[in-house]
């Protein structure tokens, strides 16, 4: 006889059952943590790229094609990865994933060429490909009903491991050489033995807290209104990771160019900028589950529009301050994106994660790579002027249904 428990259906954001409320904070906070090591390791690639460009004779084109690899990479396999574990749960494929950026690392530290490169680029992409969807999954699963929450801690480790990369790179790689970096294959290991021990949870947890509860879209929408739906979302992780791409690819070369700053000081920047990004992913997921998903995608994206089109013409310090202020607007819209679409797919979480993490990806490695021509064509300057209008894209969030409407109906009956 099926289950009862597997026959509930609320509304989006409605209050799941007591079992199912308990949010496991030990679990969020392990899967945060390698997040946090694993973007680390991802961002030291970023980090690195005046060295690489120096060292291998790269144009600022070849610069972007390092990114387009490890990020295409990702965002192709991701969504199949999710595909494949919505159907069967792999909760040991976390430290496997580990294991191929810590090879794409150590490649990094030893390549001879620039083929090479990508090579390594391409292997931490996997990683990323394989860390992601089922990060995703185990993040909901500990959530007890606190999804956004959930999200916003899961990625805060990301983009607080991210930040961290262009520091450690000014401090650590910069000094010593390219081959310091296998000194960052320690941290991959500590992933691997931390994802190990998260693997052993989501196995004996996975099957009873899937089905405790299983929530439907806050509106009984059509196939074409979620595709809709999912399209608008597609064009907001655009101009989100597009423009992103426009910082954490380019920035380094910016200031050095428009202001002559040192290779060093132009990292501790590009560390300010991803510490506020980190900062601000803090507070999307949590602020979306109390005022509803879509007001805060709506104020991140199109409300960070007057800052990017005043960074073109500041001097240093307000270049700072305005980085900054993007940082911590703009990076509060992807956790409430992802949750918000995975009420509108509900019972897909693994491909719903793949995908907008792979799609991210994807649009920043492209970014990266169009950017890179773009700065060849017209010179840095030209690519953050262009850039400064892509925010503008956000007025489509007015045209995204509120999933919560039924859950504040439900609070007043």
């Amino acid at each position: 006889m099926q289950n009862s428990a597997d026959s509930i259906s609320l509304p989006a954001g409605a209050p799941a059952p007591a079992a199912a409320q308990r949010t496991d904070y030990s679990i969020l906070g392990a899967i945060s943590f390698s997040h946090l090591l694993n973007d680390m390791i991802q961002s030291l690639i970023l980090a690195i790229y005046p060295l690489l460009k120096s060292g291998f004779n790269l144009s600022f084109g070849q610069v972007g094609l390092i990114t387009l690899t490890y990020q295409v990479t990702a965002s192709l396999l991701q969504p199949l990865v999710g595909m494949v574990t919505d159907r069967k749960p792999m909760p040991y494929s976390l430290p496997v994933g580990m294991g191929f950026t810590l090879c794409g690392l150590l490649l990094l530290a030893v390549a001879p060429n620039f083929p090479v490169l990508l090579l390594a680029a391409g292997l931490v992409g996997t990683g990323s490909s394989v860390f992601h969807p089922e990060s995703s999954r185990v993040a909901r699963l500990a959530s007890g009903g606190q999804h956004g929450l959930a999200q916003s801690l899961f990625q805060v480790g990301g983009n607080t491991g991210s930040s961290l990369g262009p520091l450690l790179a000014a401090w650590i790689i910069v000094p010593h050489g390219r081959g310091s970096v296998a000194w960052f294959s320690l941290a991959a290991l500590l992933a691997m033995v931390v994802l190990l021990q998260v693997g052993r949870w989501y196995r004996m947890h996975h099957v009873s807290r899937s089905k405790a509860v299983r929530h439907a879209a806050g509106e009984a929408l059509s196939r074409g209104k979620v595709t809709m739906c999912i399209s608008i979302l597609g064009m907001l992780i655009f101009s989100k990771y597009f423009y992103l791409a426009s910082i954490s690819s380019y920035f380094t070369f910016y200031l050095i160019h428009t202001f002559g700053v040192s290779v060093q000081n132009a990292q501790v920047h590009l560390f300010v900028f991803l510490f506020a990004v980190a900062a601000g992913s803090l507070i999307g997921g949590p602020v979306g589950d109390r005022i509803g998903r879509k007001w805060v995608i709506w104020v991140s994206i199109l409300g960070v529009a007057p800052f990017t089109l005043a960074l073109p013409h500041a001097n240093l310090f307000w270049t700072g301050v305005l980085t900054v202020v993007i940082g911590l607007i703009l990076s509060s819209a992807f956790s409430a994106i992802l949750v918000y679409a995975q009420e509108l797919i509900p019972g897909r979480v693994g491909m719903v994660s793949g995908l907008f993490f792979g799609f991210a990806f994807g649009m920043g490695g492209i970014g990266a790579a169009v950017l890179g021509r773009v700065a060849d064509a017209h010179g840095i300057d030209y690519v953050y002027t262009l850039c400064a209008y892509l925010p503008l894209i956000g007025v489509l969030a007015v045209f995204l249904p509120d999933l919560e409407r039924p859950r504040r109906k439900l609070a007043k009956a």
